[in-house]
């Protein structure tokens, strides 16, 4: 089985999740003996021609000309189109708004096109009601023109459902338990263990840093509160501006797993405010941490922790959460209770092996 993988600022991972998705699953992939390429911008920093096993297919991306929102759809669209030409039995796109437009010039050809939906790109509180509605027309066409779709998230797959009467796939994203974590790691950051209030998370504002930050801030809580992510945008820029002088500090992106892992590992508290779509990479990855995770009250998120995770669905409770002490002797109970889900769904063996599996089905549709 021929396999290329779209989508994606390419492998090896040096940014997101879906970039740890496609090094995940195009590994897991090569090592069964599949030919696998993963389709690289032309500005990653990787230059060899395979990874791991998997072939890298460099194209041109002039992100550095338009900007990276404009640029990826030039670039999706320049991938799929030298990706029909190879005869792969399966393209998989990662993401589907900025390949929509792609799917649905390019499809002519033997193979298969497979869409990860990843979230409502539509419900992101960023866009204007121009680009909403744009947005929702892309994600009307992308799934109509794909052949098949990929759901990452049981809500989004009834999303799909109900919204294009059209099935679809559910296979999660991946992540691996970790242990054996030292808060040495991340001494540097001068942090001390149990002591911090953490979030992971792009700085947008679908994901609720500002309701996380304000509810902080009002509450009796007096430990530091780190933000993780990227905040040289104008957003995150507003955020550092607001919450300048406070105890709320923003570290920027650090893409070191260890260190990530040891930073969710040894907080006193995980915020996750994350309420567009998906299973999200942070979520999983926080649970795989062992981390006492409250999340934000929506569908994406409850269908992937433990029915007693603690959640908050405005800034009144998440301060009551963060006064309350006496949620943190559920804290063990949750913690292993989010483990084994991590095991028994999530491991990037399993995920791998659906995948596999999957594309096995419907090749043999064909």
């Amino acid at each position: 089985m021929k396999i290329a993988i779209l989508g994606t600022r390419g492998i090896p991972n040096n940014y997101g999740g879906f970039e740890q998705c496609a090094e995940s699953l195009s590994v897991g992939l090569a090592k069964k003996g599949y030919d696998v390429t993963v389709y690289n911008p032309s500005f990653h920093p990787y230059e060899k021609e395979s990874f791991n096993g998997v072939k890298i297919q460099s194209i041109y991306s002039p992100q550095n000309y338009i900007g990276a929102a404009a640029s990826n759809f030039v670039f999706d669209y320049l991938c799929l189109k030298h990706a029909v030409k190879q005869k792969f039995d399966i393209i998989l796109e990662l993401g589907l708004i900025t390949a929509a437009p792609a799917i649905i010039f390019c499809r002519k050809g033997s193979s298969i096109i497979v869409t990860n939906l990843d979230g409502l790109e539509w419900k992101r509180a960023k866009w204007n009601p121009i680009i909403r509605f744009v947005t929702k027309k892309l994600e009307k066409f992308g799934v109509n023109s794909s052949n098949y779709i990929v759901a990452d998230n049981i809500a989004i797959q009834n999303y799909v459902k109900s919204r294009y009467n059209k099935e679809s796939e559910f296979i999660a994203y991946g992540a691996e338990q970790v242990s054996n974590l030292e808060i040495a790691t991340i001494k540097k950051y001068l942090i001390e263990e149990g002591s911090y209030i953490l979030t992971i998370a792009r700085l947008e504002p679908e994901n609720n840093i500002e309701l996380m930050c304000d509810a902080y801030l009002d509450s009796n809580n007096k430990l530091p509160y780190y933000i993780i992510g990227n905040h040289n945008t104008k957003y995150g820029e507003l955020l550092k501006d607001k919450y300048k002088n406070t105890k709320i500090y923003f570290l920027g992106a650090i893409f070191n797993k260890e260190e990530l892992d040891t930073f969710r590992f040894f907080a006193k508290y995980y915020l996750h405010g994350h309420s567009v779509g998906g299973t999200n990479p942070a979520l999983i990855e926080a649970m795989a941490a062992s981390a006492f995770v409250i999340i934000h009250d929506n569908p994406f998120n409850k269908s992937v922790v433990s029915s007693n995770n603690y959640s908050f669905a405005n800034k009144e409770q998440l301060i009551e959460l963060l006064e309350n002490e006496k949620i943190l002797s559920d804290r063990e109970k949750i913690a292993i209770e989010n483990i084994n889900i991590i095991n028994n769904s999530y491991r990037w063996e399993k995920i791998v092996d659906q995948y596999e599996n999957y594309f096995l089905r419907i090749l043999n549709k064909k």
